[in-house]
């Protein structure tokens, strides 16, 4: 019998308050796993992202409507899913934050800044139209104990 991966789901209503809540959890989980504070910082960012697109972009802040988010556990990867109820999109048809045209638009750096930031990001649609974002983070190795620690001498 296999020990099934450890998962952490949290439901939230289509408010931007609900966002710190998400947040919240996925910055104890990455402590919990052992990543670096930097890189937990810039996990947690694309994190947020994806649940404010979801939030605002897919389920168009309609109250009723909810996003979903599942953080599960590997033995070497963290993998979080960010589901919401809206109609989908084209992920491609999002214009480069990068290009000059686009430098000074408050918008659209969201996707971007996940891929940065992420080992890993997967865009799936499901039959509704609902948009599931899955994002990819490698879990770091745990310190190897330096030969003055791991020997004790009596």
């Amino acid at each position: 019998m296999t020990t099934p991966e450890p998962t952490i789901h949290v439901r939230i209503g289509s408010r931007f308050e609900d966002i710190e809540l998400v947040d919240l959890v996925a910055a104890a989980a990455l402590t919990h796993l052992g990543f670096e504070e930097e890189v937990a910082d810039k996990v947690c960012l694309a994190i947020r992202e994806a649940v404010a697109n979801a939030v605002q972009h897919g389920n168009r802040l309609e109250p009723d409507k909810i996003t979903q988010v599942v953080l599960a556990i590997g033995k070497e990867d963290l993998e979080i899913e960010i589901k919401d109820e809206g109609g989908g999109f084209d992920p491609e048809s999002v214009p480069n934050p990068l290009a000059a045209e686009n430098l000074l638009k408050p918008t659209g750096r969201g996707i971007f800044l996940m891929r940065r930031f992420v080992d890993a990001i997967d865009f799936e649609f499901d039959d509704s139209g609902a948009t599931v974002v899955k994002l990819r983070k490698r879990i770091p190795e745990p310190p190897k104990p330096s030969n003055s620690e791991s020997e004790v001498e009596i």
